[in-house]
């Protein structure tokens, strides 16, 4: 009988994310009953979002569950179909998780045209890590043409998109990353008017001086050190939108010293997640990708092959070794 294999979650770990915290299985291909489709998965997406559904206790989400397969993004192609809405070689984003065939009732599926736009960018500029882009920055940042913008993590999934499309709003964008390397990406391919390289040791007089006018709104994908030295250079009234805290996912102490700057600089600060605002999704997946269309909107992946290189792949995300978008390329 023809097999298949998946990654599960079999143990959950209580600091760093180490290989054996994952499994992987082979089992036998299903059969699918009326209303249901086979899926054959070509890409998978690894988010740092996935380092705290491991972890056992209330969060936004439920907690993954051990024994399951791990949850993810995914763009795949039918293979078989008992539903009406779906045909055989349809291309589909989806959750389907680290696996290679999955099952489903097409509940949580959307068609996407791959003639237009690359397969991988549904997981990435024009998913989930992009719509996260638009979302904070059209919603909760709203930066007017002329204010200074913020964005850490800035050669990464989301942080990419948000500076790019703070520069089309006419914004002096200022990006934070790790390294020479991706800074130079940052400012010489994405646009941006100024990378700080937070390794190089001078983040703060750094962005002092990339900020000179202060910062009027932020997009914050790290926290700790750098969410520190942004607070201490925020204008007033200034916007700040938190999708991620990097710098605490495995359990780290995270302090912050500026916090009274919230106050005293009468700052707006809100965390957000962005499947509960799915009510904005079709306007914004579909600028989205009329941007990647047209080339205006560039994006970047570290492309893992196999699904048996998705443990280690993620361990590299979380501690910051991809370049762009992170995803895994299947067979």
């Amino acid at each position: 009988m023809p097999t298949f294999q998946r990654i599960v979650l079999a143990s959950r770990p209580s600091g760093e994310v180490l290989p054996e915290h994952f499994r992987l299985e082979t089992l036998d291909i299903p059969a699918i009953a009326d209303g249901q489709l086979l899926i054959r998965n070509h890409y998978l997406s690894l988010d740092p979002y996935m380092r705290g559904r491991m972890n056992e206790g209330k969060s936004y989400a439920a907690a993954q569950a051990l024994d399951d397969t791990m949850v993810g993004g995914t763009v795949g192609e039918v293979i078989a179909s008992k539903n009406s809405r779906f045909a055989v070689g349809d291309m589909v984003e989806g959750r389907l998780g680290w696996t290679e065939i999955a099952v489903s009732d097409g509940s949580i599926l959307r068609k996407v045209d791959t003639t237009r736009i690359p397969a991988s960018a549904y997981l990435g500029a024009v998913g989930m890590p992009g719509m996260t882009a638009w979302y904070g920055l059209n919603q909760i940042m709203a930066p007017k043409a002329g204010e200074t913008v913020v964005v850490s993590a800035a050669s990464g999934a989301v942080g990419s998109v948000v500076g790019q499309l703070a520069k089309l709003k006419g914004c002096r964008v200022v990006g934070i990353a790790g390294g020479a390397e991706k800074c130079a990406y940052v400012v010489d391919t994405l646009g941006f008017d100024a990378c700080i390289d937070y390794k190089a040791g001078n983040l703060e007089a750094d962005l002092a001086a990339a900020t000179p006018d202060g910062i009027d709104a932020v997009f914050e994908n790290v926290g700790g050190a750098i969410f520190d030295a942004v607070l201490a250079r925020s204008n007033a009234f200034g916007r700040i939108a938190i999708c991620g805290w990097i710098a605490g996912y495995n359990g780290e102490a995270t302090p912050i010293n500026n916090f009274r700057l919230i106050l005293t600089n009468r700052l707006t600060v809100r965390g957000f997640i962005v499947s509960e605002h799915m009510e904005w999704w079709p306007q914004g997946l579909a600028e989205l990708a009329d941007l990647v269309a047209a080339g205006k909107l560039i994006f970047r992946e570290s492309v893992a092959e196999g699904l048996a290189s998705a443990p280690q792949a993620f361990i590299g995300l979380l501690k910051g070794q991809n370049f762009g978008k992170q995803v895994v390329k299947l067979g």
